[in-house]
């Protein structure tokens, strides 16, 4: 290809990397605008800092609600640590322990973090199942009490929740939107899962509330992609989030789109796997 050819490619992708970065935009402030009026909503506070969507925003607002930090975290499932909910918190003060599963993820993140391992961040690496996570957090000395929770793995993220015996008080979890609101579906566990880019992954939001508030544990919002849903423990949420904390309330559908790729991709390619309520008959 001709540098000239080559020049001319180059402009026309970065033009429409720039259109569909408005067009997005615009999208996510006609989302906005469409919610139900509720000052207690939190999807107007998201933006991205270094969470892959929205999330930064929406857990500042959580912490700033109940006046917690600058204050610990666990985030299991990081990859190389550049897209992930803690690394802003790390920048405003907090302190925690990264878990990643991937092994070959760790040249990365030891030569990129160098310099806040050992002060600011712990990190560990190992597959993360429903056996092993407790053990885990309990030998990483993680406090009962820990102030933040970030879970996703792609996969088995509602059987980590129901494993868990500590108390965060705020806990970031991903939820597979591909489900309505209405219907409680989680995946067959299986601990060695891993994610094949398709959309047979985690469980409906409705299914991680159910495990949730079985914990003791409120929704209090999603984000606009319909990937992570936020909840607070119960005894701490008070009246500072959505009165109606149901699923049907606050469930975003998938839109990946409007900060991963900007419509370059519209979504996961369709899949289909064992489920636990279609294995009881």
């Amino acid at each position: 290809m001709s540098k000239r050819l080559h020049d001319t490619f180059t402009r026309l992708r970065v033009q429409l990397q720039r259109a569909n970065g408005y067009q997005a935009r615009a999208e996510i402030e006609r989302i906005l605008a469409a919610l139900p009026d509720d000052p207690k909503r939190l999807e107007p506070h998201g933006f991205k800092v270094y969470s892959q969507n929205d999330e930064d925003g929406i857990l500042e607002e959580v912490f700033r609600r109940l006046g917690v930090g600058p204050g610990r975290f666990v985030e299991v499932g990081v990859e190389d640590g550049l897209e992930c909910n803690s690394l802003y918190l790390i920048h405003k003060g907090w302190r925690g322990i990264w878990i990643e599963g991937a092994q070959s993820r760790r040249p990365a993140i030891e030569q990129k973090f160098a310099s806040i391992i050992g002060r600011r961040l712990q990190v560990a690496f190992g597959w993360m199942n429903a056996e092993n996570f407790m053990p885990v957090l309990t030998g990483l000395g993680v406090e009962h009490d820990l102030d933040f929770l970030s879970i996703d793995i792609d996969g088995n993220d509602i059987y980590l929740l129901e494993a868990l015996r500590i108390r965060p008080k705020v806990i970031c979890i991903e939820y597979s939107a591909k489900f309505p609101a209405n219907l409680s579906k989680k995946i067959a566990y299986d601990p060695a899962r891993a994610w094949t880019g398709s959309d047979y992954m985690g469980s409906s939001l409705k299914a991680v509330a159910e495990s949730a508030q079985a914990l003791g544990y409120r929704l209090v919002g999603t984000n606009l992609t319909g990937a992570n849903a936020f909840f607070v423990r119960s005894d701490l949420a008070g009246d500072l989030f959505p009165d109606d904390c149901s699923p049907e309330n606050l469930y975003n559908p998938p839109r990946y789109w409007l900060w991963s790729d900007h419509y370059q991709y519209i979504g996961h390619r369709a899949d289909f796997g064992p489920y636990v309520d279609l294995m009881e008959d």
